[in-house]
């Protein structure tokens, strides 16, 4: 079974096993079609198979986790529709949050992109660059407990991490090239060029898209 690395901070078993496995779905970890047995993970993780299970019902309520009445739960397969449907609304939506935070954007938040744009040139393994990826995106947006634009694309984001994840296996120099763009993005946020942010925002959208498209497995 696929060795998963747990989160450092955790409250509850049942978080635990939920933040845990969920990383692992959406930084390509858990690849799609993957059985999640719950007795080997409560033993991975060191835990009973309670809080695996409640963990398991919420992954299925995100729809990051298929519930199967034969196979049990297994990790939902990646779709290239979906992804494009994903692709196609984000690139609605996120001009509409680049013109909400980049009036109120603050040199902390900047200082933070600029952290992890840092360690993204490092490209290390893809799981690793995909979830730095998810944060450094994450910087420029509203809190998703105060906005509901914030929620819906934090959602959106989520849905596309595994085509990230997946795309940068195929082509690892697509890591090197979305540096680029997100160095020209945070520099449109330093001199609060909107419509620069807006522009870069949407043509990073596209690129990645093209390279999931490019490289998505054909159907078996």
């Amino acid at each position: 079974m696929t060795r998963i690395a747990a989160p450092r901070e955790t409250r509850t078993a049942h978080e635990f096993v939920y933040n845990t496995l969920r990383a692992a779905v959406l930084n390509g970890t858990l690849a799609g079609g993957a059985r999640l047995v719950q007795s080997e993970l409560a033993q991975q993780l060191g835990v009973s198979t309670t809080p695996v299970r409640e963990a398991l019902r919420d992954l299925a309520t995100e729809g990051l986790v298929v519930l199967d009445p034969h196979r049990g739960a297994v990790v939902r397969s990646l779709d290239l529709e979906e992804v494009r449907e994903v692709y196609e609304l984000r690139m609605t939506l996120e001009p509409l949050m680049v013109r909400r935070v980049a009036a109120s954007m603050t040199d902390e938040k900047l200082e933070r992109a600029a952290e992890l744009h840092r360690q993204m040139a490092d490209p290390r393994d893809p799981q690793t660059w995909s979830q730095l990826n998810r944060d450094f995106h994450a910087l420029f947006s509203e809190s998703a407990e105060n906005s509901r634009l914030a929620g819906i694309l934090a959602s959106l984001r989520d849905s596309a991490a595994p085509y990230v994840a997946m795309s940068l296996v195929a082509r690892p120099e697509q890591a090197a090239q979305a540096n680029a763009e997100h160095a020209e993005l945070l520099d449109a946020y330093r001199t609060g060029d909107v419509d620069r942010a807006i522009e870069l925002t949407l043509d990073h959208l596209r690129a990645t898209l093209r390279v999931i498209e490019e490289h998505f497995p054909p159907r078996p």
